[in-house]
């Protein structure tokens, strides 16, 4: 009698704590764990939620800038807000600041109020050393594949900001094409700040030609925090949050992404909400998603009405249409386009950063996400995805057959077809 209790007694702790451990927060963790990804349990992760936001709270730190402000975009536009931002690190420059930027070849050709030669001699003038990452160069052969798409920010090695947003007007102003632009941010203050440093470091060395480095780039070296003005993190939290940097680069962390993707649907037991503005999808994605919502787990997909690129939104909406046949709440946002890249997973974990749900970010280009595992910044995130389905409608049986025309259909079905390049 006393051996089977033992025997029960041993059953029991050994299932509880599995089912501890079989959350979905715990298994994403051992699953990039695996991939090489290191967590921090110090971190703040403060949410900047536009554009205005992001741009006012970026600025103000970096006037306070003693050391170094390091920048890293797809592209910089020529525009209202990207002078403001060269004048103030013209001004840093001036007063001894390191300032060191990055720009994406194409992603500064792509948009179409590019930096040009004469912008980038007048800039270097100032004392901003600025380079571009993998030139555009005849035949042009690969030039689109492994564009550097990241975004961050990293000012005296102590605090870095990273998400969604390039530096354009259009993130606070909208565009006439597709109305609001919107987007969001997040600063990191904490251990993954060394991490986003030496992400950036990695790839200035390798354009540049240079070799920067040194302890004095790096969070716990210097002196303590010394930022005012910004914006609090609001959570219980703060400062105690984990967080992990999932960096995609070719030929070395390849799959960081999609594993993270794929691993973060296969493993949500209760909820899903996740906004993407270019939803065309890889296929192990796509069936992680039918799977997740077979399986009882709910679902709610938001994308937007109108887009930037040609047949993407097609794409986008063949790919709603048949995950709404598996269960998939899908919410399309009518005031323009939202371009966040954001997913929550059962209210545990989230990720903020650079990728999107396309086959350029998961498997061509250089990408980085945030990923935080905390409860608090979680709900945040939920709040805002309530807070804005309230400017969306639901993607109905009606909905498809009224507002979308033949037309749109079949563009949506033939850009399908073409996702692998999307």
């Amino acid at each position: 009698m006393i051996k089977q209790y033992l025997l029960l007694l041993f059953v029991a702790c050994l299932s509880f704590g599995t089912s501890k451990a079989q959350t979905s927060d715990s298994l994403i963790v051992n699953r990039l764990r695996a991939e090489g990804v290191k967590f921090s349990h110090n971190n703040t992760v403060t949410l900047l939620m536009n554009g205005q936001e992001k741009f006012d709270d970026m600025f103000r730190a970096i006037r306070q800038a003693r050391s170094s402000v390091h920048l890293e975009y797809f592209n910089f536009r020529n525009d209202s807000i990207a002078n403001m931002l060269f004048d103030l690190l013209a001004e840093k420059a001036k007063e001894g600041v390191e300032v060191r930027a990055l720009f994406d070849a194409f992603g500064n050709s792509s948009n179409n109020r590019p930096l040009k030669k004469k912008h980038l001699k007048s800039i270097r003038k100032r004392g901003i050393e600025i380079y571009e990452f993998s030139p555009l160069r005849f035949p042009w052969i690969n030039q689109v594949f492994h564009r550097d798409h990241r975004k961050i920010v990293i000012i005296d090695g102590q605090i870095a900001y990273t998400g969604g947003m390039n530096v354009a007007d259009y993130y606070i102003n909208g565009t006439e094409q597709v109305g609001e632009w919107h987007d969001m941010h997040c600063r990191i203050d904490g251990d993954e700040v060394n991490t986003l440093q030496a992400i950036f470091l990695r790839i200035w060395n390798k354009t540049a030609k240079q070799n920067i480095h040194g302890a004095k780039y790096y969070r716990g070296i210097r002196g303590g925090y010394y930022f005012e003005g910004l914006k609090p993190d609001t959570c219980p939290t703060a400062g105690k949050k984990m967080v992990g940097i999932i960096n995609r680069e070719p030929r070395t962390t390849n799959r960081i992404i999609r594993t993270f993707y794929e691993g973060a649907i296969n493993d949500a037991k209760d909820s899903i909400k996740l906004i993407s503005p270019y939803f065309t999808l890889i296929p192990k994605v796509k069936k992680a998603l039918r799977k997740a919502a077979k399986r009882g787990v709910q679902i709610e997909v938001m994308i937007s009405e109108r887009g930037d690129i040609p047949l993407t939104p097609d794409c986008v909406f063949y790919n709603a249409h048949k995950l709404m046949k598996h269960g998939v709440k899908v919410w399309i946002y009518r005031p323009g386009f939202h371009h966040t890249k954001i997913i929550m997973v059962d209210g545990k974990f989230c990720t903020v950063g650079s990728a999107n749900l396309d086959a350029r970010s998961l498997r061509f280009d250089y990408e980085e996400n945030a990923v935080i595992i905390d409860q608090c910044t979680t709900r945040q995130l939920n709040d805002m995805f309530e807070r804005d389905k309230k400017k969306s409608v639901m993607l109905t049986p009606e909905y498809w057959k009224t507002e979308r025309t033949g037309w749109q259909k079949f563009r949506g079905w033939f850009a399908h077809l073409l996702a692998p390049w999307l």
